[in-house]
């Protein structure tokens, strides 16, 4: 059986995506509704679809996209959460693509409002499309330099973006005053970290696994010095 958007089929989308993403979410730890994990179904469904006319990502398995994309991108779920103790904060996903992890955030954290800025504008047309497709008011596309962004965002994160020093450098004028960046990592950076600015503090890097993949991947927290 697969599964679609509006009711349309999307070949690949299976109950066994299904099943591994159920999975998946329980082993992080996260308490998502049926139609929370549908709409994260749907939208993987949607980067199938658009995928030859975007170019959204190299990856065409969907079990791949699964463990890949949106599972790497449900890691950041819960730190985020703890973070933000349910308030309604605005966060800036920067260099975000197909909306990785920005689209996956906004789906599980409805209190947040969430935008998605790449300078590919097939990229932001995506997101939007995905924002009305699911039907996901707190989700916006938008094709600009972070650099000419000025609206204050609590938390400006990243996915496989940049160095942190280019994304804490590139971001500054959109982060709010006592906003924080959280960029996702591959293994420690430390050579990204002891190259950042002064003015920048790391307050904490954290570890995080991904169901189904054996590889090294942090969270890394930081704010500008007071």
């Amino acid at each position: 059986m697969s599964v679609g958007v509006g009711g349309a089929a999307v070949p690949g989308v299976g109950a066994d995506l299904a099943a591994g993403l159920s999975a998946g979410t329980r082993a992080l730890g996260l308490s998502l509704s049926a139609s929370q994990q549908q709409q994260l179904l749907d939208y993987m469904g949607l980067i199938q679809k658009w995928n030859k006319v975007y170019n959204l990502t190299a990856l065409r398995d969907p079990a791949d996209m699964l463990t890949h994309h949106l599972l790497d991108s449900l890691t950041a779920v819960a730190p985020l959460r703890r973070f933000t103790q349910g308030q309604a904060v605005r966060v800036l996903d920067v260099g975000s693509g197909g909306g990785l992890p920005g689209v996956v955030l906004a789906i599980c954290m409805p209190e947040l409002a969430v935008t998605c800025v790449d300078t590919v504008a097939k990229k932001a047309a995506f997101v939007q499309q995905v924002a009305v497709s699911l039907k996901l008011p707190n989700l916006r596309g938008v094709h600009a330099r972070v650099e000419s962004l000025t609206d204050p965002y609590q938390v400006i994160c990243s996915r496989a973006f940049a160095s942190l020093p280019d994304f804490v450098t590139w971001s500054r004028t959109a982060l709010a005053e006592g906003g924080v960046w959280m960029a996702m990592k591959g293994k420690h950076p430390q050579d990204e970290l002891a190259a950042l600015p002064p003015e920048v503090q790391v307050f904490h890097v954290e570890p995080l696994a991904v169901p189904g993949l054996d590889v090294d991947r942090c969270l890394v927290w930081m704010k500008p010095q007071i």
